[in-house]
């Protein structure tokens, strides 16, 4: 009778259970259904379709190219009690066009805002509706829904009204050109100034600039349009055609200078600066590691404290490399080329020799140009062992050089005694301790510390005996195997 009862009581508890399963799906399938037909009643409920924007006076300038010129929102409108799902257009055109040119934006579902930038809108206005920059034009804009019921259905929203004010771009390119600049007055050949990342209304050129006389073009091998001299030497003037005047700027004494150029503010700035001619220098070659696609050039790394001291640290294949001051593709632009070993002069683009540097074994190298004194520097890594593991312990100043590749002299290998005890591989003997190790990522790869960072992560040897260790510079790996 007991085992009867227990049994019993079992099957009530597993009838509520399946009661309570039943009865929370139930209530589950009603809220579903309950949203499902709120969010239908509310669609169907709404009200009339309506556009408006944040503003209804644009006036376009090109310094806020990239920033929001105006917003449109518009309401959902009604799916006139279809249960039916609604999609959106949005028509901008010239106002009294009714809408037989518009520009059409198919927003699809469920959205309701649409932005245009500074950018955006002017071009449209320029190449699209040909209209003329710096003057008011009147546009309109509406939304066009369709329901997608059967058979489908449109509502169209009132018509918004705003203006915008178009301003004409200014050139995206700007080359400086006169007896004062490198390549004197040859059109083909005037030297591209580099407009600013954050403002590319205004140019920049650093470099040599001969006593003379300069102007700048907008287009390479074209004298016109230019900009000359303005009012006084801290403005410029724009020219379209030879019947209007054709002042230059003067360069009085040979030097370095920094040009700055602002299209917009129709301003410039020629200051004479303690710097190198180039603020950037680029490494290309079968050597080096991009090879000969200069459009990838490898930068040099300028010193912070020295602007006349480039360096480049990482692996060189076999074979040559030259030093181009940019990523031009034509080629015809200035390089540090080969007078010696230890010795640099520039190369102006577009003459005919090309001395270049050899490299004649694979490894890990330390390159430094001084554009001062026109000197270079090849050094090719050594790699060193040393810790507590080691022979010598910690006496850098004895540290283990280790055994370069024939063939890789990114590969370097120690074989030889070790005990229990710590390692890590510094890059020369120097006593500060303050050079570039090679350290402990885990037990098969390694990362380059540079030299005074607070990092110290050194491997441990447990077992005293004769090891092979072998270091991968270039693929950071490291094996230590015991004999």
């Amino acid at each position: 009778m007991k085992k009867q009862h227990i049994k019993s009581i079992f099957r009530k508890n597993a009838g509520q259970k399946h009661t309570t399963f039943l009865w929370l799906s139930a209530v589950l399938f009603l809220l579903i259904s309950s949203c499902r037909q709120n969010n239908d009643y509310e669609i169907e409920m709404a009200g009339p379709l309506a556009l408006t924007a944040s503003k209804s006076e644009i006036v376009l300038t090109q310094k806020q190219a990239a920033n929001e010129a105006v917003n449109f929102t518009w309401t959902s409108g009604s799916n006139q009690g279809t249960s039916s799902s609604i999609s959106y257009i949005l028509q901008v055109d010239q106002k009294g066009s009714n809408f037989a040119k518009a520009l059409t934006f198919d927003m699809g579902k469920a959205v309701y805002a649409k932005s245009l930038t500074v950018a955006e809108l002017n071009n449209d206005l320029l190449n699209y509706w040909k209209v003329s920059p710096n003057t008011a034009t009147q546009l309109e804009a509406r939304i066009v829904a369709t329901i997608h019921s059967d058979p489908e259905t449109q509502d169209i929203s009132p018509v918004f009204s705003f203006s915008a004010t178009a301003y004409q771009p200014v050139s995206t390119t700007l080359y400086i050109l006169g007896d004062a600049s490198p390549n004197g007055w040859d059109a083909d050949k005037a030297i591209a100034l580099t407009p600013k990342e954050s403002d590319p209304t205004v140019f920049v050129y650093q470099g040599s600039l001969e006593a003379g006389t300069l102007k700048f073009i907008t287009t390479k091998g074209q004298f016109l349009p230019s900009y000359n001299k303005g009012a006084d030497n801290s403005h410029i003037v724009y020219r379209n055609s030879d019947s209007q005047p054709d002042d230059k700027f003067s360069i009085t004494e040979p030097a370095v200078y920094k040009v700055t150029v602002s299209l917009l503010d129709l301003t410039v700035s020629i200051v004479k600066v303690d710097l190198p001619p180039y603020s950037t220098i680029y490494m290309v070659g079968s050597a080096s590691p991009n090879g000969w696609d200069i459009a990838n050039a490898t930068p040099l790394v300028q010193d912070a404290d020295n602007p006349y001291i480039f360096t480049y640290s990482g692996v060189m294949q076999a074979g040559e490399f030259k030093f181009p001051v940019n990523r031009n593709t034509d080629w015809g632009q200035d390089m540090y080329m080969k007078a010696d070993d230890t010795h640099i002069y520039l190369h102006k683009g577009g003459a005919s020799d090309d001395n270049k540097w050899t490299i004649a074994k694979k490894g890990y190298y330390a390159i430094t140009l001084d554009l001062l004194n026109n000197t270079i520097t090849i050094d090719r890594l050594k790699l060193y062992l040393v810790g507590s593991a080691t022979p010598i312990g910690w006496s850098i100043d004895k540290a283990i050089e280790m055994t370069e590749d024939a063939t890789d002299g990114c590969i370097f290998t120690y074989t030889g005694p070790m005990v229990a005890g710590e390692f890590k591989f510094p890059v020369n003997r120097n006593t500060d301790w303050g050079q570039d190790m090679y350290m402990r990522v885990d037990d098969t790869h390694m990362y380059r510390h540079k030299g005074g960072a607070s990092d110290d992560n050194k491997w441990n040897i447990t077992a005293d005996g004769n090891y092979v260790i072998t270091a991968n510079v270039e693929k950071l790996t490291i094996s230590f195997v015991k004999q």
